[in-house]
């Protein structure tokens, strides 16, 4: 039961169900007191400066409350904060899940911006406070938002690839364990554009192939080695290739490569300007000095996570990226799942997941998040629920060590 005011003063909530380009706005006060009926506002300029002088108007303390929609709540949070009205964007789980307990099911935009309103009002000094972000962190976020969009892509384009290699060059891909250049060239992809069917190499003699493959290695700039060319040679010609050396099928190989060879170097381009603008932040030295972090993954955390000092506190870090253990309680009795949470940041978890691989694989035995690793192995802990418990450790050092520095640099 909550009462119609805090000190004396009237509580208003507005609660905005927010879509592509408008929004569904009202205003209630607890008692389920609607002020002002749900209506429909564009994400146009002047809307947005009508609607915030409404909300200005209001007597009390007013809070706004709508759901993080990946960018689209960007516009209305934005303008309204400007205006100086206290803004929250929460989590659009914490939405869904409250008042669950309804018969009703309908739903529509009006009855999302009352439910909004009402999350609102019972949540009403929990609500975390809405800070736009700085734009080189909004650049970085937004850089690696395209980086795993393209990284889908290639995965799919590469997969694709080695399908078509099954029947024209089978294990082509395996050939070589050269890493990935910067640029995003592989040598196994260079080799099939040249060699792209068995009968490219197994053609030829194997002195004929031999020549071959080290004026091919010299032009691309790869090491040449004569026994190599001679596995590669015998790997082509112990292949039954179901495909037949025609020019339909080179066709079809070369525009498979060069797809995903566009691809790699879209990734490779977009890894760059993510590590360019990552050293412009503040705290870019002490993150990339954590174990496990690197030129990939430090840029990733920092676009996730952002200004470390918009969490409270670790606990509040650790739950935005969701590998905190919900409560489940019954009664008077309360247990912790063995299961996370998932209601954060998927993309902070594969980023933080991706560390804690690096650092398992690495054994560093001077490591904090290593040596609680490793005892939580020796417990007899399965696989998953040592990694995440590491996780959690590995993010609570990352706030407390990023968090000193920062509040370091403001001290001086």
């Amino acid at each position: 039961m909550h009462d119609f005011c805090i000190g004396g003063m009237t509580m208003n909530a507005v609660g905005i169900d927010v879509s592509k380009g408008k929004s569904m706005i009202t205003v209630m006060r607890p008692g389920k007191e609607v002020v002002i009926e749900p209506f429909e506002v564009s994400h146009t300029d002047s809307e947005l400066i009508d609607l915030a002088k409404v909300i200005q108007s209001l007597d009390g303390e007013t809070r706004v409350v709508m759901e993080a929609t990946g960018n689209y709540h960007l516009p209305i949070a934005w303008m309204l904060h400007d205006a100086g009205i206290y803004v929250s964007v929460v989590n659009a789980m914490l939405i869904r899940n409250y008042g669950n307990n309804t018969i009703r099911k309908g739903k529509t935009d009006k009855k999302d911006a009352q439910k909004i309103a009402n999350y609102a009002i019972d949540n009403w000094t929990e609500l975390p406070q809405y800070f736009p972000e700085e734009d080189v962190r909004m650049m970085l976020k937004n850089c690696y938002r395209q980086y795993e969009h393209f990284s889908k892509i290639r995965t799919m384009m590469k997969n694709n690839l080695i399908s078509l290699l099954d029947v024209t060059f089978p294990d082509a891909n395996r050939l070589f364990s050269s890493p990935r250049r910067a640029d995003g060239s592989e040598k196994w992809l260079d080799f099939i554009e040249t060699f792209w069917h068995c009968q490219c190499v197994c053609g030829l003699t194997p002195a004929a192939f031999t020549k071959k493959y080290q004026k091919w290695c010299k032009k691309h700039g790869y090491n040449f080695s004569e026994d190599k060319a001679l596995d590669i040679y015998a790997s082509a010609c112990g292949h039954v290739c179901v495909m037949p050396k025609t020019d339909d099928t080179e066709f079809m190989m070369q525009q498979a490569i060069l797809q995903l060879k566009t691809v790699s170097k879209t990734l490779a381009a977009l890894q760059q300007q993510m590590q360019t603008l990552a050293e412009k932040l503040p705290e870019y030295p002490v993150v990339m000095q954590l174990f496990g972090v690197g030129p990939i993954l430090g840029p990733q955390l920092m676009a996730e996570i952002g200004d470390v000092r918009r969490f409270h506190s670790k606990k509040v870090l650790v739950a935005f990226s969701g590998i905190d253990a919900p409560p489940c309680q019954s009664g008077t009795m309360e247990v912790r799942s063995r299961s996370i949470s998932k209601r954060g940041s998927s993309s902070l978890r594969r980023t933080i997941f991706l560390v804690m691989s690096v650092i398992l694989q690495q054994k560093p035995l001077d490591e904090p998040v290593y040596q609680f690793m490793d005892k939580k192995r020796a417990e007899g802990k399965p696989y998953k629920v040592y990694m995440m418990a590491s996780a959690n450790k590995f993010l609570r050092i990352y706030y407390a060590t990023v968090k000193a520095y920062l509040d370091a640099l403001d001290a001086e």
